[in-house]
Protein backbone atom coordinates (compact mmCIF):
# COMPACT_ATOMS: atom_id res chain seq x y z
CA UNK A 1 0.00 0.00 0.00
CA UNK A 2 1.29 3.46 -0.91
CA UNK A 3 1.70 5.87 1.99
CA UNK A 4 0.15 8.94 0.35
CA UNK A 5 1.38 11.26 3.09
CA UNK A 6 5.01 10.51 2.28
CA UNK A 7 4.64 9.79 -1.44
CA UNK A 8 2.97 13.03 -2.49
CA UNK A 9 5.88 14.03 -4.73
CA UNK A 10 5.59 10.70 -6.54
CA UNK A 11 1.80 10.88 -6.92
CA UNK A 12 1.72 14.58 -7.80
CA UNK A 13 5.04 15.50 -9.42
CA UNK A 14 5.45 19.21 -10.09
CA UNK A 15 7.48 21.08 -12.66
CA UNK A 16 11.19 21.50 -11.96
CA UNK A 17 12.29 24.97 -12.99
CA UNK A 18 15.90 23.92 -12.52
CA UNK A 19 15.81 21.64 -15.55
CA UNK A 20 14.84 24.62 -17.70
CA UNK A 21 17.34 27.01 -16.14
CA UNK A 22 20.22 24.65 -16.83
CA UNK A 23 19.91 25.46 -20.53
CA UNK A 24 20.83 29.06 -19.72
CA UNK A 25 23.97 28.14 -17.75
CA UNK A 26 24.97 25.63 -20.44
CA UNK A 27 24.64 28.35 -23.08
CA UNK A 28 26.67 30.85 -21.07
CA UNK A 29 29.42 28.31 -20.42
CA UNK A 30 29.66 27.26 -24.07
CA UNK A 31 29.77 30.82 -25.37
CA UNK A 32 32.64 31.60 -22.98
CA UNK A 33 34.81 28.80 -24.40
CA UNK A 34 36.50 30.84 -27.20
CA UNK A 35 37.76 33.26 -24.54
CA UNK A 36 39.34 30.70 -22.20
CA UNK A 37 43.00 31.59 -21.75
CA UNK A 38 42.75 34.67 -23.99
CA UNK A 39 43.32 37.22 -21.23
CA UNK A 40 40.14 39.25 -21.75
CA UNK A 41 37.77 38.60 -18.87
CA UNK A 42 35.20 41.21 -19.94
CA UNK A 43 34.90 39.69 -23.42
CA UNK A 44 34.29 36.27 -21.86
CA UNK A 45 31.74 37.72 -19.46
CA UNK A 46 29.99 39.66 -22.23
CA UNK A 47 29.55 36.54 -24.36
CA UNK A 48 28.24 34.58 -21.38
CA UNK A 49 25.82 37.35 -20.34
CA UNK A 50 24.39 37.61 -23.84
CA UNK A 51 23.81 33.85 -24.08
CA UNK A 52 22.31 33.58 -20.59
CA UNK A 53 19.92 36.49 -21.18
CA UNK A 54 18.64 34.98 -24.44
CA UNK A 55 17.99 31.56 -22.93
CA UNK A 56 16.39 32.94 -19.77
CA UNK A 57 13.88 34.65 -22.04
CA UNK A 58 12.52 31.24 -23.04
CA UNK A 59 11.85 30.04 -19.47
CA UNK A 60 8.28 30.24 -18.19
CA UNK A 61 8.74 32.32 -15.06
CA UNK A 62 8.67 35.97 -14.03
CA UNK A 63 12.18 36.53 -12.74
CA UNK A 64 13.62 39.76 -11.38
CA UNK A 65 17.40 40.00 -11.09
CA UNK A 66 18.12 41.02 -7.50
CA UNK A 67 21.76 39.95 -7.36
CA UNK A 68 24.29 40.41 -10.14
CA UNK A 69 28.05 40.77 -10.33
CA UNK A 70 28.32 43.54 -12.89
CA UNK A 71 28.04 46.51 -10.54
CA UNK A 72 30.94 45.26 -8.40
CA UNK A 73 33.12 44.06 -11.27
CA UNK A 74 32.37 46.91 -13.70
CA UNK A 75 31.56 44.21 -16.23
CA UNK A 76 28.68 43.58 -18.65
CA UNK A 77 25.78 42.34 -16.62
CA UNK A 78 22.23 41.27 -16.26
CA UNK A 79 21.42 44.39 -14.25
CA UNK A 80 19.61 44.54 -10.93
CA UNK A 81 15.89 45.01 -11.46
CA UNK A 82 15.92 43.50 -14.95
CA UNK A 83 12.97 41.20 -15.66
CA UNK A 84 13.87 37.87 -17.24
CA UNK A 85 11.80 34.93 -18.39
CA UNK A 86 8.59 34.76 -20.40
CA UNK A 87 6.60 36.58 -17.70
CA UNK A 88 4.36 33.53 -17.31
CA UNK A 89 4.61 31.20 -14.34
CA UNK A 90 6.00 31.73 -10.83
CA UNK A 91 7.32 35.10 -9.61
CA UNK A 92 10.93 34.70 -8.53
CA UNK A 93 14.02 36.46 -7.29
CA UNK A 94 17.00 35.50 -9.41
CA UNK A 95 20.72 35.78 -8.74
CA UNK A 96 22.95 35.39 -11.76
CA UNK A 97 26.64 35.08 -12.39
CA UNK A 98 27.17 34.17 -16.05
CA UNK A 99 30.81 33.47 -15.15
CA UNK A 100 31.87 33.08 -11.55
CA UNK A 101 35.58 33.33 -12.13
CA UNK A 102 36.08 35.64 -15.10
CA UNK A 103 39.78 35.94 -14.30
CA UNK A 104 40.02 32.15 -14.07
CA UNK A 105 38.44 31.90 -17.52
CA UNK A 106 40.66 34.60 -19.02
CA UNK A 107 43.77 32.89 -17.65
CA UNK A 108 42.70 29.34 -18.53
CA UNK A 109 42.54 28.23 -14.90
CA UNK A 110 40.23 25.76 -13.23
CA UNK A 111 36.96 26.23 -11.31
CA UNK A 112 35.15 28.81 -13.46
CA UNK A 113 31.37 28.33 -13.39
CA UNK A 114 28.24 29.74 -14.96
CA UNK A 115 25.48 29.82 -12.37
CA UNK A 116 21.96 30.89 -11.47
CA UNK A 117 20.09 30.81 -8.17
CA UNK A 118 16.32 31.27 -7.93
CA UNK A 119 13.93 31.65 -5.00
CA UNK A 120 10.40 32.92 -4.38
CA UNK A 121 9.88 36.63 -5.01
CA UNK A 122 11.03 38.78 -2.10
CA UNK A 123 12.90 36.01 -0.30
CA UNK A 124 16.54 36.87 -1.11
CA UNK A 125 18.47 39.08 1.31
CA UNK A 126 19.13 42.63 0.14
CA UNK A 127 22.66 43.61 1.25
CA UNK A 128 22.17 47.28 0.25
CA UNK A 129 25.32 47.55 -1.86
CA UNK A 130 27.68 45.94 0.66
CA UNK A 131 29.68 43.77 -1.68
CA UNK A 132 31.56 41.57 0.81
CA UNK A 133 30.75 39.42 3.81
CA UNK A 134 32.67 37.23 6.24
CA UNK A 135 31.45 33.63 5.87
CA UNK A 136 31.78 30.15 7.25
CA UNK A 137 30.20 27.22 5.37
CA UNK A 138 30.10 23.53 6.30
CA UNK A 139 28.00 20.45 5.74
CA UNK A 140 25.04 19.50 7.94
CA UNK A 141 27.41 18.56 10.75
CA UNK A 142 28.14 22.24 11.40
CA UNK A 143 24.68 23.04 12.76
CA UNK A 144 25.00 23.93 16.44
CA UNK A 145 28.71 23.08 16.32
CA UNK A 146 30.57 25.95 14.61
CA UNK A 147 30.08 29.67 15.12
CA UNK A 148 31.46 32.63 13.16
CA UNK A 149 32.26 34.39 16.44
CA UNK A 150 34.69 31.67 17.54
CA UNK A 151 38.37 31.43 16.57
CA UNK A 152 38.91 29.31 13.48
CA UNK A 153 40.94 26.72 15.41
CA UNK A 154 38.02 26.07 17.79
CA UNK A 155 35.64 25.69 14.85
CA UNK A 156 37.95 23.25 13.08
CA UNK A 157 38.32 21.09 16.20
CA UNK A 158 34.57 21.15 16.89
CA UNK A 159 33.67 20.22 13.32
CA UNK A 160 36.30 17.48 13.21
CA UNK A 161 34.78 15.94 16.34
CA UNK A 162 31.27 16.16 14.87
CA UNK A 163 32.45 14.48 11.66
CA UNK A 164 34.47 11.83 13.46
CA UNK A 165 37.71 12.95 11.81
CA UNK A 166 41.17 13.85 12.99
CA UNK A 167 41.99 17.54 12.74
CA UNK A 168 44.96 16.60 10.55
CA UNK A 169 42.50 15.19 8.01
CA UNK A 170 40.44 18.40 7.82
CA UNK A 171 40.65 20.63 4.73
CA UNK A 172 39.54 24.27 4.75
CA UNK A 173 38.86 26.21 1.54
CA UNK A 174 39.87 29.89 1.59
CA UNK A 175 40.17 32.53 -1.12
CA UNK A 176 43.87 33.22 -1.76
CA UNK A 177 43.89 36.92 -0.91
CA UNK A 178 46.27 39.15 1.12
CA UNK A 179 43.44 39.77 3.60
CA UNK A 180 43.47 36.07 4.48
CA UNK A 181 47.18 35.66 5.29
CA UNK A 182 46.56 35.50 9.04
CA UNK A 183 43.49 33.28 8.67
CA UNK A 184 45.44 30.79 6.54
CA UNK A 185 48.19 30.70 9.14
CA UNK A 186 45.66 30.09 11.94
CA UNK A 187 44.11 27.18 10.03
CA UNK A 188 47.51 25.58 9.54
CA UNK A 189 48.53 26.25 13.14
CA UNK A 190 45.37 24.41 14.23
CA UNK A 191 46.67 21.37 12.33
CA UNK A 192 44.30 21.41 9.34
CA UNK A 193 45.15 21.70 5.67
CA UNK A 194 44.10 24.48 3.31
CA UNK A 195 42.67 24.51 -0.20
CA UNK A 196 43.45 27.99 -1.55
CA UNK A 197 41.02 29.23 -4.20
CA UNK A 198 42.10 31.77 -6.79
CA UNK A 199 38.57 33.05 -7.33
CA UNK A 200 34.89 32.28 -6.72
CA UNK A 201 33.99 30.88 -3.31
CA UNK A 202 30.56 29.49 -4.27
CA UNK A 203 32.10 26.20 -5.40
CA UNK A 204 34.17 26.12 -2.21
CA UNK A 205 31.06 26.50 -0.08
CA UNK A 206 29.08 23.89 -1.97
CA UNK A 207 31.98 21.45 -1.89
CA UNK A 208 32.15 21.94 1.89
CA UNK A 209 28.49 20.92 2.13
CA UNK A 210 28.64 17.89 -0.19
CA UNK A 211 29.70 14.80 1.71
CA UNK A 212 31.82 13.14 -0.99
CA UNK A 213 34.32 15.99 -1.46
CA UNK A 214 37.59 16.53 0.40
CA UNK A 215 36.68 20.02 1.62
CA UNK A 216 35.23 20.22 5.13
CA UNK A 217 34.80 23.97 5.58
CA UNK A 218 34.93 27.17 3.52
CA UNK A 219 35.79 30.39 5.38
CA UNK A 220 36.85 33.98 4.86
CA UNK A 221 35.72 37.26 3.34
CA UNK A 222 34.12 36.87 -0.06
CA UNK A 223 31.36 38.37 -2.16
CA UNK A 224 27.94 39.01 -0.66
CA UNK A 225 26.23 37.85 -3.89
CA UNK A 226 28.17 34.58 -3.65
CA UNK A 227 27.02 34.15 -0.06
CA UNK A 228 23.35 34.44 -1.01
CA UNK A 229 23.79 32.16 -4.02
CA UNK A 230 25.53 29.61 -1.78
CA UNK A 231 22.62 29.78 0.67
CA UNK A 232 20.21 28.83 -2.14
CA UNK A 233 22.32 25.75 -2.82
CA UNK A 234 22.57 24.86 0.88
CA UNK A 235 18.78 24.66 1.10
CA UNK A 236 19.02 21.48 -0.97
CA UNK A 237 22.14 20.15 0.75
CA UNK A 238 21.13 20.77 4.36
CA UNK A 239 24.40 22.61 4.83
CA UNK A 240 25.35 25.30 7.34
CA UNK A 241 26.31 28.92 6.72
CA UNK A 242 26.87 31.94 8.90
CA UNK A 243 27.79 35.32 7.45
CA UNK A 244 28.30 38.93 8.52
CA UNK A 245 28.44 41.99 6.29
CA UNK A 246 31.97 43.31 5.76
CA UNK A 247 31.89 46.86 4.33
CA UNK A 248 35.00 47.91 2.43
CA UNK A 249 35.08 51.42 3.86
CA UNK A 250 33.23 53.89 6.09
CA UNK A 251 31.06 55.12 3.25
CA UNK A 252 29.82 51.62 2.45
CA UNK A 253 29.28 50.95 6.16
CA UNK A 254 27.18 54.10 6.52
CA UNK A 255 25.05 53.15 3.52
CA UNK A 256 24.34 49.80 5.14
CA UNK A 257 23.45 51.41 8.47
CA UNK A 258 21.19 53.93 6.70
CA UNK A 259 19.44 51.00 5.01
CA UNK A 260 18.73 49.47 8.43
CA UNK A 261 21.43 46.80 8.57
CA UNK A 262 23.10 45.76 11.82
CA UNK A 263 26.74 45.26 10.86
CA UNK A 264 27.28 42.96 13.88
CA UNK A 265 24.39 40.66 13.01
CA UNK A 266 25.21 37.05 12.18
CA UNK A 267 23.13 35.87 9.22
CA UNK A 268 22.11 32.24 8.84
CA UNK A 269 20.83 30.38 5.81
CA UNK A 270 17.22 31.41 6.48
CA UNK A 271 18.25 35.06 6.78
CA UNK A 272 20.03 34.98 3.44
CA UNK A 273 17.13 33.20 1.72
CA UNK A 274 13.83 33.00 3.58
CA UNK A 275 12.17 30.59 1.13
CA UNK A 276 12.84 26.85 0.96
CA UNK A 277 11.63 26.84 -2.64
CA UNK A 278 15.06 27.44 -4.16
CA UNK A 279 17.07 26.30 -7.15
CA UNK A 280 20.79 26.44 -7.74
CA UNK A 281 22.11 25.62 -11.19
CA UNK A 282 25.74 25.66 -12.32
CA UNK A 283 27.59 24.55 -15.44
CA UNK A 284 31.36 24.21 -15.58
CA UNK A 285 33.22 26.61 -17.85
CA UNK A 286 36.63 25.16 -16.97
CA UNK A 287 37.30 21.95 -15.07
CA UNK A 288 36.77 21.98 -11.31
CA UNK A 289 36.00 19.77 -8.35
CA UNK A 290 32.28 20.60 -8.42
CA UNK A 291 31.69 20.03 -12.15
CA UNK A 292 33.79 19.45 -15.24
CA UNK A 293 34.33 22.17 -17.81
CA UNK A 294 33.11 22.46 -21.39
CA UNK A 295 34.79 19.96 -23.72
CA UNK A 296 34.92 19.92 -27.50
CA UNK A 297 34.68 16.32 -28.69
CA UNK A 298 34.77 16.21 -32.48
CA UNK A 299 31.40 17.46 -33.74
CA UNK A 300 29.99 17.58 -30.19
CA UNK A 301 30.39 19.83 -27.16
CA UNK A 302 29.94 18.22 -23.76
CA UNK A 303 28.80 20.18 -20.72
CA UNK A 304 28.52 19.11 -17.10
CA UNK A 305 26.08 20.78 -14.70
CA UNK A 306 24.66 20.43 -11.20
CA UNK A 307 21.04 21.25 -10.34
CA UNK A 308 20.04 21.58 -6.67
CA UNK A 309 16.41 21.96 -5.59
CA UNK A 310 15.71 23.19 -2.08
CA UNK A 311 12.10 22.06 -1.68
CA UNK A 312 12.92 18.40 -2.38
CA UNK A 313 16.60 18.21 -1.43
CA UNK A 314 17.32 16.83 -4.89
CA UNK A 315 20.82 16.88 -6.36
CA UNK A 316 20.98 16.25 -10.10
CA UNK A 317 24.09 16.05 -12.23
CA UNK A 318 23.42 16.73 -15.90
CA UNK A 319 25.81 15.77 -18.68
CA UNK A 320 24.72 17.05 -22.08
CA UNK A 321 26.11 16.84 -25.59
CA UNK A 322 25.50 19.67 -28.05
CA UNK A 323 26.21 19.94 -31.77
CA UNK A 324 29.29 22.17 -32.02
CA UNK A 325 28.19 23.67 -35.35
CA UNK A 326 25.22 25.26 -33.58
CA UNK A 327 27.42 27.07 -31.07
CA UNK A 328 31.04 27.74 -32.03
Amino acid sequence: MVNTEHASLYLHPDRSLGMELVRATEAAAIRAVPFIGRGDKNAADGAAVDAMRKFLGTVDFDGVVVIGEGEKDDAPMLFNGEHVGSGRGPSCDIAVDPIDGTSLTANGRQNALSMIAVADRGSMYDPSAVFYMDKIVTGWEGHGVVDLHRPIGENIRALAKAKGKDVADMTVAILDRPRHVQLIEEVRTAGAGTRLMLDGDVAGGINAAITETRIDMCVGIGGTPEGIITACALKALGGFIQAKLHPRDDDEAQKAIDAGHDLDRILGVNDLVTSDNTYFVATGVTDGQLVGGVRKMGPKIRTESIVLRGSTGTIRRVVAEHLAEKWL
